[in-house]
């Protein structure tokens, strides 16, 4: 049976005794709230606000929700309330939450393993019209967002929803969020293992189970057997990734504690080989002792990665293997770093039942409910039945016939959804930024879509893999400590004195090949409307001083200052 907050794994052996409230570990014993999350979680359980909304809230309007309901547990269904319009970024810091809260909700659909039949994203298309605006991006964890939903109108887009088996259950909240997945899953020709059956088991176990809803704060998982890492396995709180053992044949290497905003730690590997059918077992050990010993008195030390930082790897996985399994885990080799940069899957590629895959890239993530519901119209008319999200905002259709490729990829191409996009177009990301998102201080989206237009029309014959990931606030949602160019979004000075939206440059960051973080240029700092310059002055510099073969991140970590500057 499942560990609970009354009879936690161990607790009785470890229990602490006097007045000393430590971290707020359950398994040693302690239980009080030390914050308002706490409490809040504590006073009820996330997953029962559905009633609430469903019975209460959309019938008596956004005046009826409960502020502990508004800003906390209607996040275990997808919500969260969209800034208010209008109010700048330098008032993000200092405005009261009440004061930033629009009367319209950012909900957010979960697509684990980024799978999704073209009946279900049709049916995405035809409520972002109905009911958001038009609004659908798609996030760097497969998912989809929408914006300015009303309360009233949750309930039917639930029902709507799943209609076709999507939810939006705990895709926000301390919770077990989105499990990111291969998008090639099953498919690909060099696929070293299939991990869609754990993803389905995994979530049927955990999501929505209430063994399971009160983490100390969100929990990102992934499952991948593709050779590319194509996941962004080392910033997850747990992952899977695909690995031959020489004795037991294709299963996964486990990592644990990775995560970025503003502590950013790398994920470790435990040294395990675990079997596909393991996959659920070990994740459902390791949330377990995320909930039981993971530290709960500050929201900013929550996150499992602080855990793992203190007890180190070795540690952690004797307390999975004694405690949580009851059993020794198989020792394992570690992954085999991939032989390209890209991971997203863009372009046309074969499948390995002689169909192919095609993989297209919007800009930024950006769509729109009308542009997906013809997305799923080509789709079909192409013979396809199946689309998936990336981990890195991009999209591909799946059993294309060899015949129904060029014609397939024309018409994406008339919607501008790039199959062989440029570098720029390709490898650029946004958050959500101060558009949507209470957290931001700058824009992100309409800023990533300039500058990638500018980059096209600047640097027409640059042809090297680079990333360049926005982000509106601190907390890297657009992973850009891992990024070769990363843009951390905050209020600048101009050369006037002004205070303008700008951006902290991180340099040479990466994941799969070589994994880092970006290096700050000590001062480095410039305003949005220098971005383009700087950007094509850095990626020039880099043409010019580059060895052959070398990547960006190589290039930035031998680079004088001057030539990052």
């Amino acid at each position: 049976m499942a560990a609970t907050p009354e009879k936690p794994a161990a607790a009785v052996a470890r229990r602490k005794t006097g007045r000393h409230r430590g971290e707020g570990q359950w398994a040693v014993g302690h239980f009080t709230p030390l914050n308002g999350n706490e409490q809040f979680k504590k006073d009820d359980d996330g997953l029962n606000v559905r009633t609430r909304i469903e019975t209460i809230y959309s019938k008596a309007g956004f005046d009826s929700i409960d502020p502990n309901d508004l800003r906390g547990r209607m996040r275990w269904w997808g919500l969260y309330t969209q800034r208010r319009p209008g109010i700048d970024g330098g008032k993000t810091a200092i405005l009261e939450p009440e004061e930033l809260d629009d009367e319209f909700f950012m909900l957010r659909v979960r697509i684990d393993g980024g799978r999704l039949t073209t009946q279900q994203l049709r049916v995405i298309g035809e409520i972002s019209e109905e009911f958001a605006r038009g609004t659908a991006d798609i996030t760097d964890r497969q998912n989809v967002q929408y914006h300015w939903i009303r309360i009233e109108d949750v309930p039917e887009i639930w029902n709507r929803l799943e209609a076709v088996g999507l939810s939006t259950t705990e895709a926000c909240g301390d919770t077990p969020r989105v499990i990111l997945g291969s998008p090639v899953a099953g498919i690909a020709e060099d696929e070293i293992i299939d991990g869609t059956p754990a993803i389905d088991e995994i979530y049927r176990r955990i999501v929505g189970n209430k063994d399971f809803s009160n983490l100390p704060r969100k929990f990102k998982s992934a499952v991948s057997g593709s050779p590319l890492l194509d996941v962004a396995h080392e910033i997850n709180d747990i992952a899977f990734v695909g690995v031959n053992h020489p004795e037991h044949g294709p299963g996964f290497d486990v990592w644990v504690g990775g995560g970025l905003s503003t502590n950013p730690k790398l994920g470790v590997r435990l040294g395990t080989w675990v079997s596909l059918d393991e996959v659920p077992d070990v994740y459902t050990g390791v949330i377990s002792i995320f909930r039981d010993y993971g530290y709960r008195r500050l929201r900013t030390r929550a996150r499992l990665k602080f855990l793992v930082a203190d007890w180190g790897a070795e540690k952690f996985r004797q307390v999975l293997e004694d405690e949580y399994l009851k059993r020794k885990l198989t020792d394992g080799p570690a992954p085999d770093q991939p032989v390209q940069q890209w991971r997203d899957h863009v372009g046309v590629h074969r499948q390995k039942d002689g169909n192919f895959y095609v993989g297209f890239a919007p800009r930024v993530g950006r769509v729109d409910g009308a542009t997906l519901t013809k997305i799923a119209d080509i789709a079909e008319r192409h013979g396809s039945g199946r689309v998936r999200t990336t981990a890195e905002q991009k999209m591909i259709v799946l059993d294309v016939a060899e015949a129904q490729v060029e014609p397939l990829v024309s018409a994406l191409e008339a919607l501008d959804l790039r199959v062989k996009p440029s570098p720029f177009r390709r490898g650029t990301m946004a958050c959500t930024g101060i558009e949507f998102c209470k957290l931001a201080i700058v824009d992100t989206k309409g800023r990533g879509q300039t500058l990638i237009e500018e980059l096209e029309r600047r640097l027409p014959e640059f042809d090297q893999p680079i990333t360049i990931n926005i982000n509106g606030c601190p907390n890297a949602c657009a992973r850009i400590q891992v990024a070769d160019i990363g843009l951390k979004g905050q209020l600048v000075l101009d050369d006037d004195g002004n205070q303008v939206e700008g951006f902290q440059v991180h340099l040479g960051g990466a994941l799969g090949l070589e994994a880092g973080f970006g290096r700050k240029v000590r001062g480095l700092k410039v305003t949005s409307a220098e971005l383009p310059d700087y950007v094509e002055r850095v990626v020039r510099r880099f043409e010019e001083e580059r060895e052959d073969g070398e990547r960006f991140a190589a290039w930035v970590a031998r680079a004088d200052e001057k030539s990052l500057s």
